[in-house]
């Protein structure tokens, strides 16, 4: 560690209250996707304090009113500007033993929004800026977790947004235009003896969100089950298909396919006449995810037909896959070293994660690198998941990411400049990103039967 970073790690450590004071506000105040008022506010509120002026992501004239946030941190000088994320949600998980109204951050993302807050008090102190160029954007968002696809549905159909991840929807709304580069860390569990502090792999799969509803007709169960046709039988014929199709899956595809069916509306004693189902389609490619979703709802369409029900199938594009520049991850990894030392870090340039993020969505239009800070135990998304460390959680990530800004942005800007001119995106622009996603929204009748039964099948677009 050199004397800059030192100074570095001295400005963050004088917050250190303040951040973790905010963790235990954050755990404690657990909110979904597009509802996270609580943690808005009170982070807006804290960053007003502190001199910023938060620029609203619901307040942007023309878009519906969520939570989220950015503040602009300017240098004075100019070059690159970096995004840097903190992400607000949590997760509907009841049984979790610290839930609150059937939530908890279990994917300890009050951490990473605790971490932003340091982050943007540690960029006040008098030295932070010394030596930079450019802008460091510090965007407080929602919704990572693609969850109760049914309740952001409602809010496309009402105009409040577009997209069902928060940073896809940042992008509509002009939030990371003029970005040329981005980091986030997320909190992770290193598992038994914690064996490092900082960690990074080199991608994780996109994925499609999924909502399929099958359509019957009610009778007595008992006394007239002849009448009916059973949607929930329909739905599990569709899910057995879909599983016998998983041979067809090709493992170079990493393609993931987890329904939840969501229940009947309906008494035992009646023929249940519609029954729906969540799920995603994960996969390496967008392509490979198209591809793959055919035959799912190929699946679905053959289930409905053979019961005499109906299927309505919903497609939206959920999150790309996400590819992390490996020039951009040896500069991060370089700083996390001398933040904690070469045997706490562990960065992995092959490794690919099956799970999904809409930092995936970033990297298709600018160079990114997620990476991970050590803290937690237990299982990520499980009633076990406990954020142990907060120390580690939050203050090592704000010293890492004080770091790789430094890094990027002292010597006019000299390695954020050469990793964005390298980097070759898989789009030229957000723009033509979303326009190429807005291409698998999918609503769809998928069988259909005229007045004397004839079905017509039609699951594509």
């Amino acid at each position: 560690m050199n004397e800059r970073q030192t100074k570095l790690v001295n400005n963050t450590d004088r917050h250190r209250q303040l951040v973790l004071d905010a963790e235990r506000w954050l755990w404690a105040h657990p909110q979904t996707g597009f509802t996270e008022w609580e943690a808005h506010n009170y982070l807006v509120e804290k960053f007003q304090q502190l001199g910023y002026e938060p620029v609203l992501a619901g307040k942007i004239p023309g878009f519906g009113d969520i939570p989220g946030f950015y503040v602009d941190v300017c240098t004075g000088k100019e070059g690159p500007t970096l995004a840097v994320f903190g992400e607000l949600d949590a997760l509907d998980i009841a049984n979790h033993p610290e839930s609150v109204n059937g939530m908890t951050h279990c994917c300890g993302h009050h951490a990473q929004a605790a971490a932003l807050l340091g982050l943007a008090a540690a960029l006040k102190e008098p030295d932070a800026l010394e030596g930079l160029c450019g802008t460091v954007r510090l965007i407080a968002v929602p919704a990572e977790e693609m969850i109760q696809l049914g309740f952001r549905e409602e809010l496309r159909k009402q105009g409040v947004i577009k997209y069902f991840g928060g940073k896809t929807e940042f992008m509509h709304r002009g939030i990371l235009d003029g970005v040329d580069l981005a980091i986030m860390v997320h909190g992770t569990a290193a598992g038994e003896g914690e064996p490092y502090d900082l960690s990074c792999e080199y991608g994780n799969n996109g994925c499609m969100a999924k909502t399929i509803r099958f359509k019957g007709k009610s009778s007595h169960a008992g006394g007239a089950p002849h009448l009916g046709i059973n949607a929930q039988y329909a739905a599990m014929l569709g899910l057995q298909a879909v599983n016998d199709l998983r041979e067809t899956f090709q493992e170079q595809d990493t393609i993931r396919f987890h329904p939840i069916m969501m229940g009947v509306n309906c008494a035992v004693n009646i023929i249940p006449d519609e029954m729906k189902i969540e799920s995603y389609v994960r996969g390496k490619t967008l392509d490979a995810i198209k591809r793959e979703n055919k035959k799912v709802n190929r699946a679905m369409a053959g289930a409905a037909l053979a019961l005499g029900a109906g299927v309505e199938l919903t497609d939206r594009p959920g999150y790309a896959p996400e590819h992390h520049d490996k020039a951009f991850m040896k500069l991060v990894e370089s700083c996390c070293i001398d933040l904690v030392g070469e045997d706490r870090v562990q960065f992995d340039y092959d490794e690919w994660s099956t799970g999904s993020s809409d930092f995936g969505d970033i990297t298709c239009v600018m160079p990114g690198v997620q990476f991970n800070a050590a803290g937690a135990t237990g299982t990520f998304h499980g009633i076990d998941f406990d954020p142990k460390d907060p120390e580690r959680l939050c203050m090592n990530s704000i010293k890492a990411q004080l770091f790789v800004i430094d890094a990027l942005l002292q010597n006019e800007g000299v390695a954020a400049k050469k990793i964005v001119a390298d980097y070759q995106p898989e789009y030229p622009s957000v723009k033509a990103y979303l326009e190429a996603i807005d291409e698998m929204v999918l609503d769809k009748d998928a069988v259909v039967y005229d007045e004397k039964g004839n079905p017509t099948v039609d699951f594509q677009n």
